[in-house]
């Protein structure tokens, strides 16, 4: 812990495998972590397609130039059948490989729901212990459930783009309902301008308080309206500050979590599968009595 808290990566890559699997020793340092409001953490979501690991490069590009230190957790989705992943979000970010300002680990989903890793609440808050200015966490591409990054990040940006969907289905409820910034990537694609009035419009209706969610337009690989954008996060993260409602809220939501998470511990998926297999041989099997067994 002192050597993460002092900035060392290595030491802090080896830290985040323990809690990422469980290892021996890892509850005890989650015990001690300290300081873990310090950091804000900057979840990036959105439906695959919308550009998140270009985005993630662009506001890497803004935020070091500017002299920040920032971590990147990149989430990428497992197989369904055997949990591994390519971690193609390293691919997009070599030009920070050996900055030593900033940090990335990509994690696998490991079937987890939501876009996220099961312990990701421990491995952003340990990560936040590490002195950085900004944690961002770019989730796996969601759908329009998936949301969980709203119970973790600090602000939520919801990368869209024109060719994501019709505008029916992009503007329904469930992740449009997370985002603290909006973003149209690609903006430079046919129909973008007819997806960001649409936006204006659905945020000018849901306003609260007169405060309409910001909706940007950018083209993230050409680094434009990237300022914009960075400028839009950081204000956000000053006002937040000023409601307290929202922090206990945000607080909640990770405390609902974590407790979550202790409950199921005992159930191994395998377990199950194991078990499952020898029930699907009786010609009674009824799949809500099996599972019964496990409540």
């Amino acid at each position: 812990m002192s050597q993460i808290q002092a900035g060392d990566f290595r030491a802090l890559a080896r830290g985040i495998t323990l809690v990422e699997n469980e290892l021996p020793g890892y509850r005890d340092m989650l015990m001690s972590l300290k300081d873990t409001q310090n950091a804000r953490v900057l979840g990036i979501t959105g439906p695959p397609g919308a550009g998140k690991s270009t985005l993630v490069n662009a506001l890497l590009h803004h935020w070091i130039t500017a002299g920040k230190k920032i971590a990147v957790i990149a989430v990428d989705p497992s197989s369904p059948f055997n949990y591994g992943a390519l971690l193609g979000d390293r691919i997009r970010m070599t030009d920070f490989y050996n900055n030593p300002n900033v940090f990335i680990r990509s994690l696998a989903s490991r079937g987890a729901l939501g876009g996220l890793h099961s312990n990701i609440v421990e491995i952003t808050d340990l990560v936040k212990n590490a002195g950085f200015d900004f944690v961002l966490v770019e989730t796996v591409g969601v759908g329009q459930s998936e949301v969980e990054i709203a119970g973790l990040a600090d602000c939520t940006v919801v990368g869209l783009v024109p060719e994501a969907g019709d505008e029916v289905q992009t503007l329904k409820a469930g992740i449009m309902e997370i985002a603290n910034i909006f973003v149209v990537n690609k903006a430079d694609r046919e129909s973008a301008e007819t997806l960001y009035r649409n936006l204006r419009i659905l945020v000018h209706e849901r306003a609260t308080d007169g405060k309409e969610t910001p909706v940007i337009k950018t083209i993230a690989i050409q680094q434009k309206g990237i300022d914009e954008l960075a400028d839009a996060i950081e204000t956000y993260f000053a006002e937040q500050n000023t409601h307290p409602e929202k922090r206990l809220h945000l607080l909640t939501e990770k405390c609902w979590q974590l407790i979550q998470a202790h409950r199921m511990k005992n159930l191994k998926r395998q377990d199950i599968k194991n078990a499952l297999e020898h029930a699907l041989q009786q010609k009674d099997f009824n799949l809500y009595r099996f599972s019964e067994n496990y409540y």
